[in-house]
């Protein structure tokens, strides 16, 4: 069963040398990082980045991720960062894919896990914070 979408954002960037290793090819703890990118780009499309967070009491830390390695980017390629969020109701879960962008060949697959924890009290809330249902309804279908 395919995930549905909620809101997906895309991103780029160029390899740089400080990513890669010796072989020229993207050093595989790097790619959290282009998660990241992609992560604080689609955040920004409905209007809840981290500092966004913080100002609504909670902050929401990764409690999983997991990514997939299917080839490698190269130093000095272009890829595509592409991330799209399919779970809102409890946690964030934002699927990933990072594709080389002249080919479009896929690079990697992953998904992260973020949970809200009030600021306040250290304490995981079980239920979806107001504040993040009113900056996903206009993406979120009425049923």
């Amino acid at each position: 069963m395919k995930a549905k979408v909620i809101v997906t954002a895309t991103t780029e960037l160029e390899v740089q040398f400080f990513d890669v290793d010796s072989m020229r090819v993207v050093w595989h703890g790097n790619y959290v990082k282009y998660l990241e990118v992609a992560r604080c780009e689609l955040l920004k499309l409905f209007d809840y980045n981290y500092l966004q967070m913080e100002e609504s009491g909670y902050m929401w830390p990764i409690v999983d991720m997991r990514l997939k390695y299917v080839a490698s980017a190269k130093l000095s390629e272009w890829v595509t960062i592409e991330a799209r969020l399919i779970e809102y109701q409890t946690r964030l879960k934002i699927d990933y894919i990072v594709r080389d962008k002249a080919s479009g060949t896929i690079l990697t697959k992953a998904h992260t896990i973020q949970v809200a924890v009030e600021m306040a009290t250290g304490e995981m809330s079980f239920t979806t914070p107001q504040s993040l249902l009113d900056k996903l309804s206009p993406f979120i279908e009425k049923e």
